[in-house]
């Protein structure tokens, strides 16, 4: 049989599959991403096919491959033909799915082969595997575990490919020396320990998706015909989801105006917040709505402009004095304080005050934006901060420089602060990070293919304040913030929130040397 001609489509692969089976043929199932096929691969197809009599390799498809920027290296089509030559291999299928679970519902093998390595079902950093199992058991298939050479294909394009810049490529590797990738997924787990209180701003970011029509010929408008909107949760909102993902003892406070709208769509996005988000009907819910539109030439969400729904007026004493009373009773009780600080209307002086005195630990984002450009800084506003992140206009504007000396302007900022570690992000130049010990670490972004920079910074900042809390060294708690923010530039918006699975995997791909 032509390579060509093993390749099946994932819809019309049952049907072909079950006229085997209606033959007696006995079938064997591999499942895997395969991005470079090496001798281990071969000798575990070998293996698989002489247990049956029809070797089926099912493959996840590009985009739902989640073993970290730059990966797969090779793309579907090249993938699949490259297992389709091998003489082993019957049949090839891509699967349009991130687990296995559906790959095995289309194939219904009788046996269904993994590496041995996960036997011991704790090596899945992912957890799926004993899904994987239950599906074949409820089949009516067997599971098989093979592998009498072991290679990875992580370790060889780490080694071997220049999937990530070589500047990053060798941070990564710095960081495997200390960090190998086993004790990394061990460091990520343990954040689940920590107990955190997410604090600040809640904004809601509404996308109205566009489809430019062109210039109106009267009033050289730019005209566009409405597409459609999505309603997102911002701002602290999406800090406190970014957090949930990692720490289970996380809890919210904030602010929400008495709109109805406001309780479908914290209802069905937002995890369990604890009783410490404060209703105010007086208050205007913040909305950012952004007109954006989709086009053929980037992958990039295009954004035309925007329109900001803030009360710039409010002042709600009794209110303040509600939150500041819910906080008194329980910040004591938490390990980490994380504050972003949007600059609309929830952090007043008072509050500010007893947070720096009162948290056992504050990592602070104090942030700049169109509405507060200018009378948002942190240095203004805060005294103190365990740690802190920042971008680079931020960091400008509070030093007053229009011509940054990074490493010596950040740590006049953290001396300032009295913090323990700070970082600055560069976006497409990277990020810094020092310690009130003298280190420095610097890491240069970790995905080139961008869909959309809003909420990176966010995700960045939620990481490396878990980072800073269990004291982690600076260059990988700058690590694990870029591995955020990579995360995060491939989603659109504040969609999703950055997935721990992702960030192990990435991770620990990453550091594979």
């Amino acid at each position: 049989m032509a390579a060509k001609e093993k390749i099946l489509s994932f819809e019309s692969a049952p049907a072909s599959i079950q006229a085997l089976k209606g033959q007696g043929k006995r079938i064997v199932q591999c499942h895997g991403t395969f991005d470079l096929i090496h001798p281990g691969h071969i000798v575990h197809f070998e293996e698989a096919r002489a247990l049956g009599d029809v070797l089926v390799v099912t493959l996840t498809s590009e985009k739902f491959v989640n073993k970290g920027p730059g990966r797969p290296f090779f793309d579907d089509e090249l993938r699949s033909k490259s297992l389709a030559a091998l003489e082993c291999v019957d049949y090839v299928i891509i699967i349009p799915y991130a687990a296995a679970v559906e790959a095995i519902e289309c194939v219904q093998p009788d046996y269904y082969c993994k590496g041995k390595e996960y036997q011991d079902h704790a090596n899945d950093v992912t957890g799926n595997i004993a899904d994987d199992v239950a599906t074949v058991e409820r089949l009516g298939g067997q599971m098989r575990y093979l592998g009498s050479i072991v290679f990875s294909s992580t370790k060889l394009i780490n080694n071997n490919f220049s999937h990530v810049s070589e500047d990053a490529k060798e941070v990564c590797r710095q960081i495997a020396e200390d960090f190998p990738p086993d004790r990394f997924r061990k460091i990520v787990e343990d954040f689940s320990k920590l107990k955190v209180l997410v604090l600040g701003d809640s904004i809601f970011d509404k996308y109205t998706y566009v489809n430019i029509q062109g210039i109106t010929s009267k009033n050289r408008i730019l005209s566009g015909l409405y597409s459609k909107d999505s309603l997102q949760l911002g701002g602290t909102l999406a800090i406190y989801r970014h957090i949930k993902e990692f720490c289970p003892h996380a809890h919210l406070a904030t602010l929400l105006g008495g709109e109805s709208w406001v309780d479908d769509v914290v209802g069905n996005q937002l995890p369990e917040t604890n009783g410490l988000v404060i209703r105010d009907p007086s208050f205007t819910t913040i909305v950012k709505q952004r007109f954006v539109e989709t086009t053929k030439r980037s992958q990039e969400l295009g954004k035309l402009f925007s329109i900001n729904y803030i009360d710039p007026q409010y002042a709600n004493t009794p209110t303040e004095d509600r939150l500041l009373e819910k906080l008194a009773a329980d910040i004591k009780g938490y390990d980490l304080v994380v504050l972003s600080d949007f600059g609309h209307g929830l952090m007043t002086p008072r509050l500010r005050d007893f947070i720096q005195a009162e948290a056992p630990f504050l990592a602070l984002n104090c942030q700049t934006n169109s509405y507060n450009h200018g009378y948002n800084l942190i240095s203004e506003q805060y005294r103190h901060a365990n740690a802190f992140s920042l971008d680079q206009q931020e960091l400008m504007l509070d030093r007053g420089k229009r011509k940054l000396d990074p490493d010596e302007d950040l740590r006049s900022l953290n001396s300032q602060l009295g913090s323990h570690m700070s970082w600055l992000t560069q976006g497409a130049n990277g990020a810094i990070g020092i310690d009130s010990l003298g280190n420095r670490a610097e890491c240069q972004r970790l995905e080139e293919q961008v869909v959309d920079t809003i909420g990176a910074g966010d995700a960045f900042f939620s990481l490396v304040s878990l980072a800073a809390r269990a004291d982690l060294p600076i260059q990988l708690g700058t690590f694990l913030g870029q591995l955020a923010g990579a995360q995060a530039v491939k989603i659109v918006g504040n969609t999703e929130c950055v997935s721990k699975t992702k960030l192990l995997n990435g991770g620990m791909s990453l550091l594979n040397f």
